[in-house]
């Protein structure tokens, strides 16, 4: 199965099992997210290329999946990508390198064609 797969299936899967739980903070919190990260004055497309950077600085590969994976869907290119890993590392530090690495091996998969 291929990291792309692998990862989308265990945030869906491990997602509808901590919504399942009916907890209000964490349904208001997912909700929160989730309108966070559409259309107002910033459009989609600038808020996944945003949290991206942020979560490169944050150093979760986890949120970096799911913003490269957001970013591909919002039609964001390689070259474009690699702006925002240099955003990234000069806001993060040389600490964002090694997520940097995964970040591209994983948008390297994004972009090939046989993902």
């Amino acid at each position: 199965m291929s990291q792309i797969k692998e990862f989308n299936e265990y945030r869906r899967k491990m997602n509808e099992r901590i919504l399942k739980q009916d907890n209000k903070v964490l349904k208001r919190f997912f909700s929160l997210d989730n309108q966070t990260y559409q259309d107002g004055a910033l459009d989609v497309r600038t808020k996944e290329m945003l949290g991206l950077v942020a979560s490169m600085v944050l150093r979760c590969d986890d949120c970096i999946k799911y913003h490269l994976g957001r970013c591909h869907d919002e039609g964001i290119n390689t070259e474009e990508i690699y702006e925002i890993f240099s955003v990234a590392n000069i806001v993060g530090g040389s600490i964002c390198i090694p997520h940097t690495r995964r970040a591209v091996e994983y948008w390297d998969e994004l972009e090939s064609p046989n993902k």
